[in-house]
């Protein structure tokens, strides 16, 4: 605790304010802090057992983590990498550059599309918003260089910044290839410039954060022209062959529906030129040393991270991804408790019983609006700490010794696309997990209608046995919470108790809604912050969210004997704790759909009385709103 700033006139920093002075942002992350402190931690402990099963000293008896631990030495393979150079790109590169005409790119795109080679469209298998039991084939448009489309305005001069950073990067790159200076230049020039027309066409952040309005369904006959000369048809019965499918999700109507502004025959070289240089700079992670640390430098530029991680912490990241359930529950099972497990479900399922008498009390909800929200929460399913089993496809994905590394992720990719194409033709698993085991988060799936609490977030200060129940629910309490409202904020709202897309609301309800929100969006809206403003619009889903998370373990708080207000307060400031670089700060404000740590740390309490009580917070102190101004939706 802070003894200079008052907890009255500032949560976060009274709570915070010492330990930020002295604590050290490691120099191959972008911030540390509450979440970050957690995952520096569990990283630490992985990191230690997978050197141990490389050198032989420790074992597991989960099959699938053998081809992890031999990718995982395969990445610390220095000697091998450095040898092998840029040569293990290069005949992709060559294949690429060969490409003359539209045709030609019509023939390599089964091939391109399995490894994951940039199309003109991205296209992929997810859960249909529709119908949550069945898959559907979506088309998306292209990746664009800076991380939003609003870097690429007029008078953004970060957005100038960040794409000379990265045309010094590939420019560097570029000279590892057989291309004559020339041809370098030609290239660089044409990718920045592809890019740029992309940037005109593509969503903004601001517009994929509404994720329900990504179901745009069309006939792939009215696609296949919107999309040519690039044949989609074509490629779609490569991959399915008579089950293809005729209708497919369009979740960029904008970019699908304008893409002959952007690839067509006259454009074609400009693509070309931009499918190298992105496909080689996508490739220096897998190939030696030093172009695996030039191909870091916009990164880290864009994020002000100082230096790349170890080749140890590399490598364990890359396996990490690669086989993340397998790994997950390699983690659970070594490191998890099941007491812990129990008492966390017990949490979850008096927060969703205590949701359902709020809901009850709403006033502006109608009787029959009221029982579809209580029969929602009622059939939400809870995943909590690490699946029961590990899915076959993990088993699927085979490292063999003698590839480079380069090679071993090229087969990969191809193994794991074709699980997930095939999935058109099967129905959904809900027993999917989104996030594994050892993964310091949480989520709400709105499409299976689950809350899932992977085990690395059950610690301190989200949770602990030996903390107070009041800490524990200003803390993983708050975020269970948080997560549960995630079915009712502006987007999850739209989807019924089995995760489809459907309207259960009276219209009269879901406008009373509206007007709630657009009092949680102003709330927030044009907030001033590290130089920059914070957008109500973007955040407002994860300010409901949060809302109330704080709302509903206040209401349980007041059931306990020994209730500690003060302690729940202080606690649900620490878990938002963060220090960060200032570049990751802007990059945050610009397209992340969560406030600033501090702002959720102090806004959420002013909303509810029992803040004012515990710390006798009047209108003269800072952290104080107009009780008229006070919003609590759920």
């Amino acid at each position: 605790m802070s003894n200079t700033i008052r907890i009255q006139d500032d949560l976060y920093n009274a709570v915070n304010g010492e330990w930020l002075k002295t604590a050290v942002i490691p120099d191959d992350r972008p911030s540390t802090g509450g979440f970050a402190i957690l995952d520096e931690n569990v990283e630490k402990i992985m990191m230690d057992d997978f050197k141990a099963f490389a050198e032989g000293t420790k074992t597991s008896d989960i099959p699938e983590m053998k081809n992890a631990i031999a990718l995982y030495k395969k990445v610390m393979d220095k000697e091998r990498r450095d040898a092998d150079g840029i040569k293990p790109v290069l005949p992709l590169l060559e294949n690429i550059k060969s490409l003359k005409n539209v045709e030609d790119l019509n023939n390599a795109a089964h091939e391109f599309f399995m490894h994951d080679v940039s199309l003109p469209v991205r296209m992929s298998v997810t859960t249909d918003m529709q119908d949550a039991t069945k898959h559907s084939f979506i088309v998306l448009g292209p990746d664009i260089i800076l991380p939003d489309t609003l870097y690429y305005e007029e008078g953004n001069e970060s957005g100038k910044q960040l794409l000379s950073v990265y045309s010094d990067m590939a420019a560097k790159i570029l000279e590892f290839t057989p291309l004559t200076k020339e041809e370098q230049k030609t290239f660089l020039e044409d990718t920045l410039a592809y890019d740029a027309l992309i940037a005109k066409k593509v969503k903004s952040q601001l517009e994929w954060s509404e994720y329900y309005k990504n179901h745009n369904p069309k006939s792939v006959d009215e696609v296949a022209e919107m999309v040519a000369p690039f044949d989609i048809k074509g490629l779609l019965n490569k991959l399915y062959g008579d089950k293809a499918p005729d209708t497919v999700i369009v979740y960029e109507p904008r970019a699908i529906g304008e893409m002959k502004e952007y690839f067509n025959e006259e454009n074609f070289n400009l693509y070309i030129h931009w499918l190298y240089v992105k496909t080689l700079v996508n490739a220096t992670s897998l190939l030696s040393l030093e172009l695996k640390t030039l191909g870091t430098t916009f990164k880290r530029a864009l994020t002000g991270v100082v230096s790349d991680p170890t080749l140890d912490k590399e490598a364990y990241r890359l396996v990490s991804a690669a086989y993340s359930e397998p790994m997950g529950v390699y983690y659970g099972r070594t490191y998890f408790g099941e007491e812990a497990k129990k008492d966390v479900v017990d949490i979850v399922k008096k927060i969703i019983e205590t949701y359902k008498i709020r809901i009850e009390k709403k006033d502006f909800l109608a009787a029959e609006t009221k029982k579809q929200a209580v029969k929602k929460l009622s059939t939400m399913e809870i995943k909590m700490g690490y699946p029961d089993f590990i899915r076959e496809k993990f088993s699927k994905r085979v490292v063999d010794e003698n590839d480079s590394l380069y090679e071993i992720m090229y087969k990969m990719t191809a193994i794991v696309n074709q699980d997930e194409f095939d999935d058109l033709l099967k129905p959904v698993d809900r027993t999917e997990w989104v996030m594994p085991g050892h993964m310091v988060n949480a989520c709400y799936n709105p499409l299976s209608n689950d809350i899932t609490f992977p085990a690395a977030i059950l610690q301190k200060p989200f949770y602990s046995l030996s903390q107070s129940t009041s800490e524990n629910l200003g803390g993983i309490g708050a975020v269970i919470g948080h997560e549960i409202s995630h079915a009712f904020d502006t987007n999850g709202a739209k989807f019924d108790e089995n995760g489809n897309l459907k309207n259960w609301w009276t219209d009269e309800d879901f406008a009373a809604f509206e007007k709630l929100t657009k009092k949680m969006t102003e709330q927030f809206d044009g907030i001033e912050f590290h130089g920059g403003k914070v957008s109500g619009e973007l955040t407002v889903s994860e300010n409901i969210a949060d809302n109330g998370g704080v709302g509903v373990t206040l209401e349980i708080m007041h059931t306990l004997d020994d209730a500690d207000f003060r302690a729940y307060f202080k606690n649900w400031a620490k878990v938002w704790c963060m220090k960060a670089k200032e570049e990751y700060i802007q990059l945050l404000l610009a397209r992340d759909v969560h406030s600033p740590c501090e702002l959720r740390a102090n806004i959420p309490p002013r909303n509810f009385s029992e803040w004012y009580e515990a710390f006798g917070v009047t209108e003269n102190d800072k952290m104080y709103i107009a009780p008229e101004k006070r919003i609590s939706i759920w």
